[in-house]
């Protein structure tokens, strides 16, 4: 039968499909997402008696019984954590960071230490010469650990069967070809393809399976948007590499909480987990220094105390300079107009830059009070004592904010030492102070702030 190419046009953030270009998505109304793929044309589609397709009958919700889900404990308890408390059976996990971040080492670490399951490595960017070298450097823990190179969908589901895996890992879905789709491997035809033949693959035999994903520039996951809606798990690797930290972020879980992270260090034998992030966070300094304030942050259901650092300094153009790194810049303009109205400080003219230490970013509202302490402080060039920390969101009108969980971050705060912690004077009703040994000072105002802290 004669072949045909023709040009079809997609949506990169809904996948909508298209016989003409488009400036604004007519399905989902974004702009400037049009791509185009050149699509040969054989004939129909093939079909063929799929042994994964299964009959199913419509049935009352209350007939359908609850059943609670089974999970693999893996060996990496922050990978658990973002989970949910394991990796359950017939999840379609989807892992995405940049190139070089440690994508394929944290999941090849996690198959080798996995003792007792059989896992399928399915490579399509290395060669097994390459994984056996990188399995060397790691330490080889499981010998069930088996090492696929292959990139046909159709080879990988007889490979599947023959070898009956507990686990399926996936480097990467962008490499991955279908032999039912005539378009190059990576574009959008393929990867949606190619991710629904794995999902089918992981609930038909209730197989778990990683998948890999590139990102693009922006940091979104390359592919049309429909993979992260097929998927039942979304993790974010990232971090920067001027540090050795790396966090696993849940963007989208099924089966558990999506706003948990897992931290993790890179060294040269892997990726090592870090179970009390906090003492890494935090700077080890002999002398105090103006401008750094200590807040107690919650991730998902893990109190985290992170340093603020900010620097404030005559402006040396007309303009003054507003930066951040970690946190919303947004967010740190809102806060310096709240301090010029509401407290009266000057800072209309100053540059300000604001840091949070160790590459972590966070959104956590409570953020805020440490945020605007290590500003009046670095404004004023008065150090705070490295010994208080601060948990609270400010206001437009300069109140201080109650936050949820307070004594979970009470008892971070108290456990790593620390002798204070400023909260809302709205957290502190009907809270149980004396069993902790920290002093809790609550406060009022942004005003009020300034007053306790420097007099």
């Amino acid at each position: 039968m004669a072949t045909k190419e023709k040009s079809i046009f997609f949506c990169k953030s809904c996948g909508n499909e298209s016989p003409k270009f488009f400036g604004r998505c007519p399905a989902c109304g974004e702009w400037n997402t049009c791509v185009e793929e050149k699509v040969v044309e054989s004939g129909k589609r093939k079909v063929e008696n799929s042994p994964l397709s299964t009959l199913n009958s419509p049935l009352p919700i209350r007939e359908i019984t609850n059943a609670e889900e089974q999970r693999i404990v893996l060996p990496f308890e922050e990978l658990n954590r973002v989970l949910g408390g394991g990796l359950v059976l017939g999840s379609l996990v989807l892992v995405g960071g940049e190139p070089g971040i440690g994508k394929s080492t944290l999941l090849l670490q996690t198959a080798l230490q996995l003792d007792g399951k059989k896992v399928l490595y399915i490579s399509g960017e290395e060669s097994q010469t390459q994984i056996k070298m990188r399995a060397d450097r790691i330490g080889i823990r499981n010998e069930n650990c088996l090492i696929l190179t292959e990139t046909d969908t159709k080879e990988i589901v007889k490979h599947f069967k023959d070898v009956q895996p507990d686990i399926v890992i996936v480097d990467s879905i962008q490499t991955l070809s279908s032999p039912y789709v005539d378009a190059t491997a990576g574009s959008i035809t393929q990867i949606r393809e190619t991710a629904a033949e794995m999902n089918k693959l992981a609930k038909s035999y209730q197989v778990p399976v990683f998948l890999i994903g590139h990102i693009t520039k922006d940091g979104s996951i390359a592919g049309p948007k429909i993979l992260e809606h097929i998927v039942d798990t979304v993790l974010q690797f990232e971090g920067d590499r001027h540090y050795g930290f790396r966090i696993l972020r849940t963007i989208k879980n099924r089966f558990g909480s999506a706003s948990e992270l897992g931290i993790f260090e890179m060294n040269a034998t892997g990726l090592r987990e870090v179970t009390n992030p906090s003492e890494f966070l935090l700077s080890q300094r002999d002398e105090e220094v103006s401008g750094i304030a200590i807040a107690a942050t919650m991730e998902g259901q893990r109190p985290m105390l992170i340093e603020t650092q900010a620097l404030v300094s005559t402006a040396a153009y007309g303009t003054p300079q507003r930066s951040s790194t970690g946190f919303d810049t947004r967010r740190m303009n809102m806060l310096l107009a709240v301090l010029e109205k509401r407290a009266g400080f000057r800072l209309n003219m100053k540059d300000v830059f604001l840091n949070i230490a160790g590459g972590i970013r966070s959104d956590d509202p409570a953020l805020d009070l440490s945020v605007v302490t290590a500003v009046l402080s670095s404004n004023a060039d008065i150090p705070i004592d490295n010994r208080y920390c601060f948990a609270a969101e400010v206001g437009l009108s300069g109140e201080i904010r109650a936050v949820t969980r307070i004594e979970s971050r009470i008892a971070e705060a108290d456990k790593l030492g620390f002798e204070k912690i400023f909260i809302s004077k709205y957290n502190a009703k009907g809270l149980n102070t004396q069993r902790f040994h920290i002093e809790v000072v609550p406060v009022a105002t942004v005003y009020d702030l300034a007053t306790e802290l420097f007099g």
